[in-house]
C-alpha cells in the first residue's frame, strides 16, 4: 500500500527498518508530490532499492535535531527547500517576508538563512565521517564563487562551506542513483569523482586538465579582485552547461584547493520521465501538517501536469540554464492523460487542471534535431534576437495533448498557466494552437511575460523585441474578436533591470497608461545566483560581449522605477512625481489624457497653478517643451504602446 516515507523514528518502525540507507535533510515541509525535488529524488531512490527517511525543517539551533534515526547506512542528502533559502526569506529589498508558503501554516522562520550550508555544518558536527550529498536549487546555482546579494559580496562555491563531499546540480535524479550505487559497493566517497552532474572537491586536477581537457577558471581571489574577470568567468561556466559540448571546469581556492564541476548529465528519455513522474507519490503534504493548516505551497500545483523539463528561451534573468539546461525533455501524452484521471479521483477535484505545461508551456520537443547529439549551440541563443532558421516550430504535439487532456470525464477545464513563449507562438505557421488556447485554455486572461517595452533592454534580458509583442497582441485581440470572447492580456513587467534607466521606466510607465489600467504585479529585479542579470548587476558588464551596463543599485530609484508602473497608487503618487520631474518629464504632471499624474493640490489648489510654485522644479519655463523632446526621444526604437493588460500568475514570481 502507498505510503508517506518515515519522517519519523516512529514511522521507520512502522516500516521495520533499523536504520535508513539515506537521511533526507530538507528545508521545506515534506511534501510527497512530483513538483517538489526531494519528493522525487527520494522516490527515485526507493525505486531502485534503497531506503529514505526525512528530516523536514530541524532545529538548527539544536543538534540534536539531525539525530532522529542515528546515522545513516550509506549518508546523508541535504537540500535547501525548493527555493533558494535567501529568496524565501527576503524580498528585493532585504527585508523579512512574514510567510512561508512551504512551510506548515505558512509559518516564517523555520529554517536558517543559507539552509544547506548550516544543515550540513550541523551533521558534521555529529557525524563526522557520514558521507554529505547536497542538492536542489540552492546548492546548484551557487556551485561556483558567486555574487550573493543578500551580503553584497562574492561567496565561495557552496560545496566549500557547507563541508559536503558532492554537490549534484541539475535535477539529480541520474547522478543520484550511480552515488548510492558507488557507495552501496564499498566505495568511498572521496573517490567518486566520475559522475556527471556533479561537483567535488580535490587537490589535484592535474588528470582533469591533462585528460578530461578540463578549463581553468579564474581562481576564487581573481574574481574577488576584479569585477571583469568575474564576468569573464561566468561566461565560460555558462557557455559549459550541455551535455554534449561541456568541459569539466576547475576553480581554485588557496593553495591546492579545488572544486571540479563535471560535465551536465545526459537529458532524460522520455521513457525515463514518465517512469519518475509514475512513481507513487502521495501527492500532498504530510498529514502530520493538517492540524496546522497544510502546507500553502501544494495548492497550486497539485492539480496541475508536469509536461516538460529545461528550456531554450534563453532569458538572461532566469537560471534554468544553469539548473535544467536548454534542451527540452517531455512527457508521453499516455503518462500525462493517466496522471490527470487520477487527479479527477480526488475527492478535492473540482474539475480544473490548473497547469500543464512547465519552465515554458507551449515547448514540446527540442528547439532543432542535432541538440539531441551534438548538444546546444554554445555562442548563440534559440529565439534571441531572432527565431533561428533551424527551429522546429510546430505546437501540433501540444494542442493534440491538450484536447486529449480536456476529454477526460470530470474535467471542466484545462488552464494552460506556466507561460508561453509568444515569439515561438508567432513563428508557427499557422495560428491553430492561439486559436484553440483562447477558446478552451484562457479563465478571461493570458499571461505572458513580455518584461519591458525598450528594445535596449530587452536586448540585455535576451527578450524579443517590443513590436513582437504588439504584432502577439493584435493576433489575440484579432482570434478572440472572431470567437466573439472578452478576454485580455495581462503581461509581466520587471522593473529596473540592469540597462533599465528612469527615463526607460517612464517610457515603460507611458505604454502602461495606454493599456487603461494598473497591473496588479510588478515584479523588481531580484539579482538571484548564477544567471546573466546578476553577473550585469555585480559587474556592470553583460559578460556575453563585456560592454558596459547602466546598473540602478540605490534602493530609492530603485522604489521609483517601480512606483512609475503603478503610478496610479496613491502611495507611489510623490515617487512618481520626483522621478519625472529629476528626468524633466512634467508634461506628464497635469490634467491632460496623457498625463501619469496629477499636479500636487494645497488646501485643494494645483500647486503647479500657484505663484509660489513655480520655478520650484513643477514646471519651470522652457522646461514643457524640453519634456516633449525627450518624450519624442524616449519613444525612438521602442515600438506601438501596448493597449492591454499587465501581471503572470503560477503562484510564484517570487525572485
Amino acid at each position: 500500500m502507498a505510503d508517506f516515507l518515515p519522517l519519523s523514528a516512529q514511522d521507520m518502525k512502522k516500516r521495520g527498518w533499523e536504520r535508513p540507507d539515506f537521511i533526507y535533510v530538507i528545508g521545506d515541509a515534506y511534501v510527497d508530490h512530483s513538483s517538489f525535488g526531494p519528493a522525487i529524488i527520494s522516490r527515485v531512490l526507493e525505486a531502485h532499492g534503497y531506503k529514505v527517511a526525512f528530516i523536514s525543517q530541524p532545529d538548527w539551533k539544536d543538534e540534536n535535531s539531525i539525530c532522529v534515526y542515528g546515522e545513516p547506512r550509506l549518508g546523508f542528502l541535504v537540500c535547501g527547500g525548493n527555493m533558494d533559502s535567501m529568496v524565501n526569506h527576503f524580498t528585493v529589498n532585504k527585508k523579512r517576508r512574514s510567510m512561508d508558503a512551504y512551510t506548515p501554516g505558512g509559518v516564517a522562520g523555520k529554517r536558517p538563512d543559507y539552509a544547506t550550508i548550516v544543515y550540513c555544518n550541523l551533521i558534521k558536527k555529529k557525524y563526522k565521517n557520514s558521507p554529505i550529498l547536497i542538492g536542489g536549487i540552492e546548492a546548484s546555482l551557487r556551485r561556483f564563487a558567486h555574487y550573493d546579494y543578500w551580503s553584497d559580496k562574492i561567496k565561495h562555491s557552496i560545496l566549500m562551506d557547507s563541508g559536503a563531499d558532492i554537490l549534484m546540480y541539475g535535477m539529480g535524479e541520474l547522478s543520484v542513483i550511480e552515488i548510492a550505487d558507488a557507495l552501496d559497493s564499498g566505495i568511498d566517497v572521496s573517490d567518486i569523482t566520475y559522475v556527471a552532474g556533479t561537483v567535488y572537491k580535490s587537490k589535484d586536477v592535474t588528470d582533469v586538465i591533462n585528460s578530461l581537457s578540463g578549463i581553468e577558471l579564474p581562481d576564487f581571489n581573481e574574481i574577488c579582485s576584479d569585477k571583469r574577470t568575474y564576468a569573464k568567468s561566468f561566461k565560460i561556466q555558462y557557455e559549459n552547461t550541455d551535455f554534449a559540448t561541456a568541459k569539466p571546469l576547475i576553480e581554485k581556492y588557496g593553495e591546492k584547493r579545488y572544486i571540479v564541476q563535471n560535465p551536465p548529465q545526459r537529458p532524460l528519455t522520455t521513457q525515463e520521465l514518465d517512469d519518475i513522474y509514475e512513481l507513487p507519490y502521495m501527492n500532498n503534504y504530510h498529514p502530520s501538517y493538517a492540524k496546522e493548516g497544510g502546507v500553502p505551497a501544494i495548492s497550486e500545483i497539485k492539480f496541475s501536469l508536469t509536461s516538460n523539463r529545461g528550456c531554450f528561451g534563453g532569458c538572461s534573468f532566469c537560471a534554468l540554464t544553469f539548473h535544467q539546461g536548454r534542451i527540452l525533455q517531455v512527457r508521453s501524452h499516455e503518462s500525462l492523460v493517466k496522471e490527470a484521471i487520477a487527479m479527477t479521483k480526488d475527492p478535492d477535484f473540482k474539475g480544473y487542471i490548473h497547469d500543464v505545461g512547465g519552465p515554458t508551456a507551449n515547448f514540446r520537443k527540442p528547439a532543432c534535431e542535432k541538440q539531441l547529439t551534438k548538444g546546444v549551440c554554445t555562442h548563440k541563443q534559440c529565439l534571441y534576437p531572432s527565431v533561428c532558421k533551424n527551429m522546429r516550430v510546430d505546437h501540433s504535439d501540444y494542442i493534440s495533448l491538450l484536447r486529449k487532456l480536456r476529454a477526460i470525464p470530470g474535467v471542466k477545464k484545462v488552464f494552460v498557466r506556466s507561460g508561453i513563449r509568444y515569439d515561438y507562438v508567432l513563428a508557427d505557421k499557422n495560428d491553430d494552437f492561439l486559436r484553440e488556447l483562447c477558446k478552451y485554455h484562457v479563465s478571461g486572461q493570458l499571461r505572458v511575460a513580455p518584461e519591458h517595452i525598450t528594445d535596449h533592454v530587452l536586448d540585455l534580458m535576451g527578450k524579443p523585441h517590443n513590436n513582437v509583442y504588439n504584432q502577439f497582441v493584435k493576433n489575440f485581440e484579432k482570434i478572440n474578436k472572431e470567437l466573439k470572447l472578452n478576454q485580455f492580456i495581462v503581461p509581466y513587467l520587471i522593473s529596473s533591470h540592469p540597462g533599465s534607466t528612469l527615463s526607460d521606466a517612464i517610457a515603460l510607465a507611458e505604454s502602461v497608461r495606454d493599456m487603461g489600467y494598473m497591473p496588479e504585479q510588478v515584479q523588481d529585479f531580484y539579482p538571484t545566483p548564477s544567471t546573466i542579470s546578476t553577473t550585469m548587476y555585480y559587474t556592470g558588464l553583460d559578460p556575453r560581449t563585456m560592454t558596459e551596463v547602466d546598473i540602478t543599485r540605490s534602493p530609492h530609484e530603485k522604489a521609483m522605477q517601480r512606483a512609475l508602473i503603478q503610478y496610479k497608487k496613491p502611495e507611489n503618487y510623490d515617487l512618481v512625481r520626483e522621478a519625472l520631474i529629476k528626468e524633466g518629464r512634467q508634461d506628464l504632471i497635469g490634467f491632460d489624457k496623457n498625463c501619469l499624474i496629477p499636479p500636487r493640490k494645497i488646501n485643494g489648489v494645483s500647486k503647479a497653478n500657484t505663484p509660489s510654485s513655480r520655478g520650484k522644479g513643477d514646471l519651470k519655463k522652457g522646461a514643457l517643451k524640453g519634456s516633449d523632446s525627450r518624450k519624442n526621444q524616449a519613444g525612438k526604437g521602442v515600438g506601438k504602446s501596448q493597449n492591454q493588460g499587465v501581471g503572470k500568475s503560477k503562484g510564484g514570481r517570487k525572485r
